[in-house]
């Protein structure tokens, strides 16, 4: 029995509280470079960067005190709105703090080696401020869909969890195979019907889980859109554009979570 099991089973309660923690903590961090990587690639005047200014209040520029800067619980505490100016605090940062703490705990509850709790949350790590900015901005940053190939392809390579020719045929395939649907889509439609980084974050994606999972992590993307789209059509303009990055990104993760329960780790 590997150690990981060993604390599962030992002190089931304590491992899931201190991963929840981890990944709250992890999570603000998260929302702050989801927050701040678009105006940093589109070049915006007085970007900053990703340690400063200090976080702060977008309405009023108030430097956030320590107490405020609890993950969860000041959101909470302060009930979404700046100390300051009452201004609202994005849902969203509680969101992604709330995901990254559930994920964390139930990973760590339920991968099967410390292996494949790295790579769980070495993944999560790259593809929620992904999704976050697909969903607001329709942009998929080159500095974090090459992390996250590259990261793929380090990781099979020092762990050997998976024959590195498989991820990196993986990594080929899913860029090629959206690149020739999106080419064919514009040539019989004149109009783009997927971005460059949809094509960049199955590659990446590819580098995780090997070019066999390619067809099952485009079906599960295509049919969650479709769901969704659906579902959301009366609430929406029928000129707006949809992201496809979060869909993509959804269908990876649940594709390499099945491949480690299937204990490929």
């Amino acid at each position: 029995m590997n150690p990981l099991m060993l604390l599962q089973q030992a002190n089931l309660p304590g491992l899931c509280v201190m991963s929840g923690a981890l990944g709250a903590i992890l999570g603000s961090f998260l929302g702050v470079v989801a927050e701040r990587i678009p105006p940093l690639v589109m070049e915006e005047e007085g970007a900053g960067n990703l340690l400063f200014p200090a976080s702060h209040c977008p309405e009023c520029r108030h430097a956030l005190s320590a107490w405020e800067n609890i993950p969860i619980i000041s959101w909470c505490a302060l009930r979404g709105r700046c100390r300051h100016c009452h201004s609202a605090i994005p849902l969203r940062l509680l969101l992604v703090e709330v995901c990254s703490a559930l994920f964390f705990a139930a990973s760590a509850m339920l991968a099967p080696s410390f292996t494949a709790l790295i790579a769980l949350w070495l993944m999560w790590s790259l593809l929620l401020p992904l999704v976050v900015i697909d969903a607001r901005h329709m942009l998929l940053p080159d500095c974090l869909t090459q992390p996250l190939l590259w990261t793929g392809l380090m990781f099979h390579a020092l762990f050997l969890t998976l024959p590195l020719t498989d991820a990196i045929y993986g990594a080929v395939a899913g860029y090629l195979s959206l690149w020739l649907v999106y080419w064919a889509f514009r040539l019989l439609t004149g109009r783009e019907g997927l971005g460059y980084g949809d094509f960049k974050l199955l590659a990446a994606l590819g580098a995780w889980c090997g070019w066999q999972a390619l067809p099952s992590i485009v079906l599960i993307a295509a049919l969650g859109g479709i769901i969704m789209h659906c579902l959301l059509k009366p609430f929406e303009n029928k000129n707006n554009l949809i992201s496809f990055g979060p869909y993509i990104a959804f269908s990876g993760l649940v594709v390499f979570i099945a491949q480690t329960s299937h204990s490929i780790f």
